[in-house]
């Protein structure tokens, strides 16, 4: 027997002992899905009336206009057939090749031999065809609502994505490339990766996009140095040490979405907010929200208003000793510090002396990419899991935007982490997208119903603590800051709800980039500019024409403008005082809480 065949065979008995072991794999991976919960199926996806309105909207639009319907078909059909035909003559003549012409470029299909291999040519090219053809026949549909559309639009995206060649083994060159340069070993590490992120999720599949055991809160994320000062069943108060020897009189006060966890504004000391504020020579006190258990179904949005921002303003003010703080609200948070500062006019309360919002809606008239997830199916569907859970757990929230961007964050992860056996990457914006918080029930219905369906708050409607709050109460100093790309709080959005806020000191903000990096956006790395215009009397697009562009970040303009706010420079505070004195190092216990943890 020579060299060649012994190492042949060698070869053969490793790959046979990988597919063995992927058979041991599959009986975890049973247990592991024995042990998912059920959830209500509208949030799977949309109810049957949805597509029953398509197939009626599609029939009339072949009684009022056949031609164009049968146009649409025969252009697919020739399409479909010159590709094939193409594909047999070349094979006829012997050339089995690609076609010199590759076909229309997508970053799926980044490996060389989607292009030059006839094989994997022929189905990039056809599921493309495929994929256009679909996207067309919706676009052309014309009797139907709008809203509608755009729920069909969605929805028939997320399946031509699903079906991508790229996320199937036998279609895939990269994974089938991998599976034989490791004798099946990437199938069987894959194999383990999908077994355990479905055993660490309770038998649901939530695709861990990085390494967490790379990261250690308050170890290496989140390392600012302060104290938590206050504790209630809501929230930690953190009081940030100074770096300066004076500050402003006049202390922040930030409260982040409940939605993640505060620290994303302090990942790394290069790019942290939380770090950068201190060091401007303010006071910097900081909420970290629980993350709630089930023991949390009737908290609502009163409950963050009265013992979380109320709160955390008098803790500020008293350790500071001053009458006022400024304010800073983040995404959800943003659009309850308005409820809040609409609260506190109709109370006569003027402690906060400035707002500034980050990313924040507060007028709900155009729901933009989230119109498939406010309708009422999927509503009730969220309502029936509330009922069932008494809150809403993380991973509802977590795949609902994921699927926003399908291919960034599901497809193409769970393609590395399970067909090909990767380990994620050590990323710490990935691992923080991944630390999600669970929802208390009842807060979560006021904000789906009340806030986004009915757009109550932008109305001059909205109840909450005995008073009938408004956007246009809003009437403190107020800097808003949206950003050029973000599909959470479209900055139009953003601007409109800005407009309505009664306050005669409006400046608007638009950062280049999206939710995340235009906020997290340090004047060192003088990565992503933005824009301003002092007219905000027009809409968002004559702002927008008006507007002028800067390089680099618009934390400095932000700073500019809080300095005039913030009075004069006395000694810099340490954390706490007689009445709220420090408890534990900052990043604080809240922060560590895990959602998957406290489901099981």
């Amino acid at each position: 027997m020579t060299t060649n065949e012994i190492a042949a065979g060698e070869s053969r008995e490793r790959l046979e002992a990988n597919m063995a072991r992927v058979e041991e794999l599959r009986q975890r991976l049973l247990n592991a899905l024995s042990q998912k919960k059920s959830t209500p199926t509208a949030l799977n996806g949309p109810d049957n009336a949805l597509y029953a309105k398509a197939a009626h909207a599609y029939v009339q639009e072949w009684m009022h206009n056949p031609a164009k319907i049968l146009e649409q078909q025969v252009h697919y059909w020739g399409r479909t057939m010159t590709h094939f035909v193409d594909v047999q003559q070349r094979l006829a003549k012997g050339r089995f090749a690609a076609p010199e012409d590759p076909g229309p470029t997508d970053r799926r299909f980044k490996n060389p031999l989607w292009d030059t291999h006839p094989y994997f040519n022929f189905i990039k090219q056809q599921y493309l065809i495929n994929a256009q053809a679909v996207a067309q026949a919706i676009d052309d549909i014309e009797e139907m609502d709008p809203k509608e559309k755009r729920r069909l639009k969605y929805f028939a995206q997320q399946i031509t994505d699903m079906f991508a060649p790229t996320n199937f083994l036998a279609t895939n060159p990269d994974a089938l490339m991998k599976a034989l340069e490791t004798e099946g070993a990437s199938l069987v590490k894959g194999m383990e990766n999908l077994v355990r992120d479905l055993e660490a999720n309770n038998g649901e599949l939530v695709v861990r996009l990085a390494d967490e055991e790379a990261f250690q809160i308050g170890e290496n994320i989140a390392t600012a140095e302060g104290e938590v000062i206050f504790r209630n069943r809501m929230m930690e108060v953190i009081q940030y040490n100074p770096t300066t020897e004076t500050v402003h009189e006049t202390p922040v006060v930030l409260f982040p979405p409940w939605i993640n966890k505060f620290y994303i504004l302090d990942l790394k000391p290069q790019n942290s907010l939380i770090r950068w504020i201190v060091d401007q020579g303010y006071t910097l006190f900081v909420v970290s929200w629980i993350n709630p258990d089930k023991g949390y179904a009737d908290t609502g949005l009163e409950d963050y208003v009265e013992d979380g921002f109320l709160k955390a303003i008098e803790i500020a003010k008293d350790v500071c000793k001053v009458p006022k703080v400024n304010a800073v609200g983040y995404c959800i948070a943003g659009t309850t510090l308005s409820l809040t500062l609409s609260l506190m006019k109709k109370r006569g309360d003027k402690s906060v002396k400035s707002a500034t919002f980050f990313t924040a809606l507060t007028d709900f008239s155009d729901q933009g990419e989230f119109t498939p997830f406010l309708q009422d199916d999927f509503a009730d569907g969220i309502e029936q899991e509330i009922d069932q859970e008494g809150i809403l757990p993380s991973f509802i929230m977590a795949r609902t935007f994921s699927y926003l961007r399908s291919n960034d964050l599901i497809y193409g992860p769970a393609i590395r982490h399970y067909m090909m056996g990767e380990t994620p990457p050590a990323f710490d914006l990935l691992y923080w997208n991944g630390d999600g918080a669970n929802l208390p029930g009842k807060m979560f219905s006021q904000y789906l119903r009340g806030l986004c369906q009915r757009n109550e708050f932008a109305e001059g409607t909205f109840e909450l603590l005995g008073e009938t709050l408004s956007v246009r109460d809003v009437d403190v100093p107020l800097m808003s800051i949206a950003t050029e790309t973000d599909h959470i709080a479209a900055a139009r959005d953003v601007y409109r709800g800005v407009q309505m806020m009664g306050s005669r000191n409006k400046t608007f903000v638009l950062g280049q980039s999206g939710h995340i990096a235009g906020i997290v956006n340090p004047p060192s790395k003088n990565k992503y500019g933005h824009y301003l215009n002092d007219d905000l009397s027009g809409d968002f697009d004559a702002w927008l024409d008006a507007a002028t562009e800067h390089e680099g970040s618009w934390w400095p303009i932000w700073e500019a403008w809080l300095k005039k706010r913030s009075g004069k420079q006395v000694k810099a505070r340490i954390p706490g005082s007689q009445t709220y004195k420090p408890i534990c190092p900052a990043p604080g216990t809240y922060v560590k809480l895990k959602a998957a943890q406290q489901n099981q």
